[in-house]
């Protein structure tokens, strides 16, 4: 069985290749039941289990995988200088059970994260977006920008981070890929003027605001992955053309979906397509460059096994 360090997962995937990976994973016969979720008990903020299989199927042929990622969130682990999200993909063979392959969950967590976000820009977002404005400073956020430029032609990216000295830092890796990158102080300037608007964040309450929303924009939620979790209001959820990554998964654990469902700012028939539909062509993305449009990502295990596949067949 091999193990396959972060450094490997870098060197290996592209944000391009990944992409069309998961395309092409969502568009397969690939089981994936909705993750299992636990609550751990913490003296501060509670930590999270998160179990995540998939597997694909005999009618695909080739080559067949089965795979589970097992992932904590610790959102106090900042306070140890460690980061709140660690994990470990388990890749095995469909056809034996036998294990393959021990992956840093971290990193793959963080590419497929971000793709899948570009996956759903690449029929949301206006075809000429070149100003996005990123929520959050995290280890994700670098990812998120490169995949969003990977397929939109993005020239300008402003950070906005609670924490102003985590923005700077992320903006000087940033700024070396030739992008131009601005540090605000100004969430709602900055969001007034963006094309796309992607959060990654732990907040539990609303960052962006509907009414801040240019026509045509297109905002990309990450961040929350419990019903309690926030990070966009109900009055951009009703702005908003809204699509998940999966309605399972969205509309049961996504704060962003469960919350509005609840209050009655949106209805189950008013989430326009999921990642399944949109690559299949049965829901219809952006319709005109006036549209406001809103995906809302909490991750499925499909984007794990698709990411691990190619990480595998990449050594």
């Amino acid at each position: 069985m091999r193990t396959i360090a972060a450094e490997q997962v870098d060197r290996i995937l592209t944000y391009p290749a990944l992409i069309d990976a998961l395309r092409e994973a969502f568009k397969a016969d690939i089981a994936a039941p909705v993750r299992h979720h636990h609550t751990v008990k913490q003296p501060g903020a509670d930590a999270t289990l998160l179990l995540m299989p998939a597997w694909t199927t005999g009618a695909q042929g080739g080559e067949q995988f089965l795979g589970t990622k097992i992932v904590t969130v610790f959102p106090d682990n900042g306070k140890l200088s460690k980061p709140a999200v660690l994990g470990s993909y388990i890749l095995m063979s469909g056809t034996t059970g036998e294990p393959l392959a021990v992956i840093d969950g971290t990193a793959l967590t963080r590419w497929r994260t971000a793709c899948a976000s570009a996956l759903a820009a690449s029929y949301l977002a206006r075809e000429d977006a070149a100003h996005l404005v990123m929520v959050g400073a995290g280890a994700l956020a670098p990812h998120l920008v490169r995949a969003h430029a990977s397929v939109r032609p993005i020239k300008r990216v402003t950070l906005w981070n609670r924490t102003r000295g985590h923005a700077v830092q992320a903006a000087f890796g940033l700024a070396v890929s030739g992008l131009e990158v601005e540090v605000s102080d100004d969430l709602e300037a900055a969001v007034r003027d963006a094309d796309i608007i992607s959060c990654a964040t732990l907040s539990s309450t609303p960052l962006v605001c509907g009414k801040w929303l240019k026509k045509g924009a297109h905002v990309d939620l990450v961040g929350g992955f419990t019903p309690k979790m926030r990070e966009a209001d109900d009055a951009a959820v009703k702005k908003a053309r809204v699509y998940v990554d999966t309605r399972a998964g969205a509309t049961k654990e996504a704060g962003d979906i469960v919350q509005p469902l609840k209050s009655g700012a949106l209805k189950k028939e008013s989430i326009h397509g999921d990642l399944f539909e949109l690559t299949r062509g049965k829901a219809k993305g952006r319709s005109g460059n006036m549209q406001v449009t809103l995906f809302k990502s909490v991750g499925t295990a499909i984007e794990d096994l698709a990411a691990a596949m190619l990480v595998w067949r990449g050594l």
